[in-house]
């Protein structure tokens, strides 16, 4: 990387300091029980794992809020947890971080959503989800919408990011509701889609699907052989066309990521990634460093360089991860 870049991209991260970012959607909570195999179970054809620890994280929503907190910036949490012991943790490990619940509100009539994995050495054997993905309660959600319009009003964050996984927090109208306060705020909201729950929203800065869900949302088969930048062109234009969007960032695995910008250019930017143990949460690294990459300077290409190698960062680490600042620089080194 040429010099006066780096040192570019390098100033760009150390403004993250000071940035405050909003972050609405699903929250979860994530836990993993870590053991051995040495046998297979005489009960059954499975293996035998021997329990060496157990972890959890924040996890869904939660992750992207804790990777803005480990890139510098300061976030505050909205969302929906239930009254239990998952949700308590889930509390617990917002204030650890130093997040601002103000938003975390409480249905007594649904679970916290809950995502355990049993991981032996380096690899995944089991996820186990206990979740609801029926609607919010409506009374629940208006309180939420409540909150986040006095939210924006009063604390004026730099931008707002809707994380959706598609677990019932979120209908078409009440994410609109969500961008139009952003929007007469004048404050910018990016979102992190579901195509299982098409939202088809309007004047959002950031949109950032895989491959897959940028397919699934435009309603264009993906080709079973493999796609071509041509067929990524067709499949952006359309979204851009129907959503409104100012910046669409197609991450593709490992060929990296495409780039889709308001003057019909492309920029297709490799992979980063030296080694891959775990994607699990690359994606929220993505739309948190974008996020706040774009806070500190509308240059689209470079907010995407950087969200790039800080997916690249965190895909080597096993778990639900994040990267921090100092992490991000050295790989650009």
């Amino acid at each position: 990387m040429d010099q006066k870049v780096m040192e570019r991209i390098f100033a760009a991260v150390d403004s993250f300091k000071g940035k405050r970012i909003a972050v609405i959607g699903d929250l979860m909570l994530d836990a993993y029980t870590w053991g051995k195999v040495n046998r297979i179970s005489p009960e059954a054809p499975v293996p035998v794992v021997q329990v060496t620890r157990r972890s959890c994280c924040l996890g869904g929503a939660a992750n992207v809020i804790r990777n803005i907190v480990s890139l510098g910036a300061s976030a505050a949490a909205f969302g929906i947890v239930g009254n239990d012991a998952h949700g308590s943790k889930l509390r617990e490990l917002l204030n650890q971080e130093g997040i601002d619940p103000v938003g975390v509100l409480t249905d007594p009539g649904r679970p916290t959503t809950f995502k355990e994995r049993i991981i032996a050495g380096s690899q995944q054997l089991l996820r186990l989800d206990d979740e609801q993905q029926t609607a919010v309660n409506e009374t629940i959600r208006e309180q939420l919408g409540i909150e986040f319009g006095r939210y924006l009003k009063t604390a004026r964050p730099d931008a707002v990011i809707i994380e959706d996984y598609a677990k019932g927090l979120f209908s078409p109208d009440y994410a609109q509701r969500i961008v139009d306060l952003c929007t007469a705020e004048k404050i910018p909201v990016t979102l992190d889609p579901n195509a299982h729950n098409p939202l088809n929203l309007h004047h959002l800065t950031i949109m950032k699907p895989n491959r897959a869900e940028a397919y699934e949302i435009a309603g264009i088969p993906q080709p079973v052989t493999g796609d071509s930048l041509d067929s990524l062109k067709t499949v952006a234009a359309k979204i851009r066309r129907e959503w409104e969007v100012k910046y669409l960032l197609i991450s593709l695995a490992e060929d990296g990521m495409a780039l889709f910008m308001d003057d019909g250019s492309c920029e297709v930017i490799p992979t980063r990634a030296k080694e891959v143990f775990d994607v699990s949460g690359a994606g929220d690294t993505v739309i948190a460093a974008s996020t706040l990459a774009l806070c500190v300077k509308d240059d689209p290409v470079q907010a995407a360089e950087i969200a790039n190698y800080a997916a690249g960062v965190v895909v080597g680490k096993l778990g639900t991860a994040t990267v921090t600042a100092d992490e991000l620089k050295n790989a650009l080194k």
